[in-house]
C-alpha cells in the first residue's frame, strides 16, 4: 500500500511539473494556457468562436426585413462524379447551415438540428473579404494607398529586409513573400507551426515581430497566406484608431441591416481582431454582406462600397488554389462569380448577374471537397426561373 501511495504521488508531482512548464512554454510564445489550448485543438471548428476572447460587432437598430419566398431546389447534384441527393451532399460535407438568397428574398433556408438561426457560426478565412471591404474604404476615402507599405505604420518593425518593401497591395493579393505559411496542423504537434500561433496568439503584435523573414521577394510572385490579411487588419486598427470590430460595424454590419450582434475573435480583450478569420456570425446576416456585393455595393441607394473596389474585388489579379482566380482577398472560380471561402467549409457564394447569395456553414475536415462544393454552388447561383 505504502508503495502505491509512494507511486501515486510520484505521478502526481510529474503531472504538475509537466502541467507548469506546459504552462511556463505557452506564456512564452503568447498562448492561451494549456487547458484553454487543448479545448481549441480539440473543438470541432463550429464551436471554436466561443474559445476565444472576442469584441463584440453591433448589429443594426433597426435590421432589415427579410422575405421569404420558398423556391424547390434541385433534387440531386453532381458531386465528385456522382449524381446524389441534395440532403445526401449537406450531411456528406457537414453542413451546419445553408441558405439561398435571390435579389434579397430568402429562397431556401435549412439548419442542421444541433443549430439555429441565431446561432453564430464561424467564417475562418470568409473573413478576409471583411477585412478587403475595410481596406477598400480607408483607400477610397485617400487614407492609405495600395502602394502604401506596411512599415509605412509600424516603423518599429522595420528589420532592414525585403519585408520593408511588402506594401497594402501586395498584402491584399497575396504577394508579400512573409514566411507564414498556410500549412495547417494535423494534430498536436501541428500547434507549434506559425500559423497555428498566429490564430491561438494572445498578442499578435509580438507574433509579427517574430515572423518577418520572408520567403520570396515582395511582388514576385503570389501564395495564398493569411499573415498578409492579418497585416492588413494591423493597418486598419492603426489608421482608423479604432477597435476594427466598431469601425467594421458602424460602416459596413450596421448599414446592411445586420440582425444579429457578431463577434470578432481578438488576440486579447482591447487588442487586435484576428483579421484572417475569426469572425462569426448568422448565416442570414452572412447572406446580407453577401448580398452586398451581388448589388454592387449599394444597400438601397446608398453606395456603401465604391465603385472603383467592386471593380478591384471582381477582377482577379492572380490564379491560386484550383485554378481559381483571386484578388484582394476575395476568389473567383468560375467567370461572373465572387467567393468568399473559410477553412471547413465556409462559403458565401455571390454572382452578380443573377443578384444571388448562397451561404454554406459546415464542420468539414475534408479540404477536397471544396472545388466538387463550389460547382454545385455556381450551378444553382446562375440558376434563373
Amino acid at each position: 500500500m505504502k508503495a502505491v501511495l509512494r507511486w501515486s504521488r510520484i505521478l502526481a508531482i510529474s503531472l504538475i511539473g509537466i502541467f507548469l512548464l506546459t504552462y511556463i512554454g505557452l506564456r512564452v510564445v503568447h498562448y492561451p494556457n494549456p487547458i484553454a489550448t487543448a479545448r481549441l485543438g480539440l473543438a470541432a471548428p463550429s464551436a471554436t468562436p466561443k474559445l476565444l476572447p472576442a469584441h463584440q460587432v453591433a448589429p443594426a437598430v433597426t435590421p432589415t426585413q427579410l422575405q421569404v419566398v420558398p423556391e424547390e431546389l434541385p433534387y440531386g447534384v453532381l458531386f465528385n462524379g456522382r449524381q446524389i441527393k441534395f440532403g445526401k451532399f449537406l450531411k456528406d460535407t457537414k453542413t451546419n447551415a445553408f441558405l439561398v438568397m435571390r435579389n434579397g428574398t430568402i429562397t431556401y433556408e435549412w439548419y442542421n438540428k444541433k443549430f439555429s438561426p441565431e446561432y453564430q457560426f464561424p467564417s475562418y478565412s470568409v473573413a478576409k473579404t471583411l477585412t478587403s471591404l475595410m481596406i477598400g474604404k480607408l483607400v477610397s476615402e485617400g487614407k492609405i494607398s495600395e502602394s502604401d507599405t506596411f512599415i509605412k505604420f509600424f516603423p518599429d518593425l522595420s528589420n532592414g529586409t525585403s519585408f520593408d518593401k511588402v506594401t497594402i497591395g501586395q498584402l491584399l493579393d497575396t504577394r508579400s513573400g512573409v514566411g507564414v505559411s498556410d500549412n495547417y496542423p494535423s494534430g498536436p504537434s501541428g500547434w507549434g507551426v506559425a500559423i497555428a500561433q498566429m490564430y491561438a496568439s494572445t498578442d499578435i503584435r509580438w507574433f509579427m515581430g517574430n515572423n518577418r523573414k520572408m520567403m520570396f521577394e515582395p511582388g514576385t510572385k503570389a501564395e495564398y497566406r493569411s499573415v498578409d490579411t492579418q497585416m492588413l487588419g494591423m493597418i486598419i486598427k492603426k489608421v482608423t484608431g479604432e477597435k476594427v470590430s466598431d469601425y467594421f460595424s458602424t460602416n459596413f454590419w450596421q448599414p446592411i441591416g445586420a440582425q444579429h450582434p457578431a463577434t470578432w475573435n481578438v488576440d486579447h480583450i482591447g487588442g487586435q481582431e484576428k483579421t484572417f478569420c475569426c469572425f462569426n456570425a448568422t448565416a442570414r446576416d452572412y447572406a446580407r454582406i453577401g448580398n452586398l456585393l451581388a448589388m454592387d455595393g449599394f444597400v438601397g441607394d446608398k453606395q456603401l462600397v465604391s465603385a472603383s473596389w467592386i471593380t478591384r474585388l471582381s477582377n482577379p489579379v492572380e490564379t491560386l488554389d484550383h485554378n481559381w482566380g483571386y484578388g484582394a482577398q476575395i476568389w473567383h472560380p468560375s467567370p461572373g462569380s465572387l467567393m468568399m471561402l473559410g477553412l471547413h467549409s465556409q462559403f458565401v457564394y455571390v454572382v452578380p448577374k443573377t443578384r444571388t447569395v448562397i451561404v454554406k456553414l459546415s464542420d468539414s475536415l475534408v479540404d477536397a471537397d471544396e472545388e466538387p462544393t463550389a460547382a454545385i454552388l455556381q450551378a444553382l447561383a446562375t440558376k434563373i426561373g
